[in-house]
């Protein structure tokens, strides 16, 4: 079963996934268009973070950002190597989801890489039906990045 812990950042292994996230997502980006948060970064009061658990072992993590009231955007989505390749990204955003429809969010978007490395991603927000639209937020156009957007129905 899937259990949910929220902000334990300092637990060693939700670091250490963190920072391997960082280190990759810092590493597949050119320069200036990398917009991975560190991880005082994700500790501000408008985000909200989750590590995901099956048993005892580090699944995976999000976070989530509040944009406006009701506007909310996905960050530092991972899975760990060792869940990789089994349909636990899906998992990961049905959380994000389920939290954002929670707080009441009624729109969700992300930046995500335009390159070859972040295929994978790409594949699975459009599974989740998020589409291409025009930089939110801070973001500007940059061909090395893609952002999508998905209004939740909240019923």
């Amino acid at each position: 079963m899937l259990k949910s812990i929220e902000g334990n950042f300092d637990h060693p292994e939700v670091n250490q996934l963190l920072k391997n996230h960082f280190v990759e997502l810092r590493g597949a980006s050119p320069e200036g268009s990398a917009h991975v948060l560190d991880i005082p970064g994700l500790k501000v009061p408008s985000i909200k973070f989750w590590s995901l658990w099956e048993e005892d072992q580090l699944m995976g993590c999000g976070a989530l950002k509040f944009l406006e009231k009701d506007h909310g955007e996905f960050k530092s989505i991972r899975v760990h190597d060792k869940f990789r390749g089994k349909g636990n990204g899906e998992k990961v955003i049905k959380h994000l989801i389920d939290e954002a429809k929670k707080l009441k969010i009624k729109r969700l978007s992300i930046e995500t890489g335009a390159g070859k490395f972040f295929a994978p991603a790409r594949k699975l927000f459009d599974n989740f039906g998020f589409k291409p639209c025009p930089p939110f937020a801070h973001y500007k156009e940059d061909v090395n990045s893609l952002y999508l957007t998905k209004l939740l129905d909240n019923s």
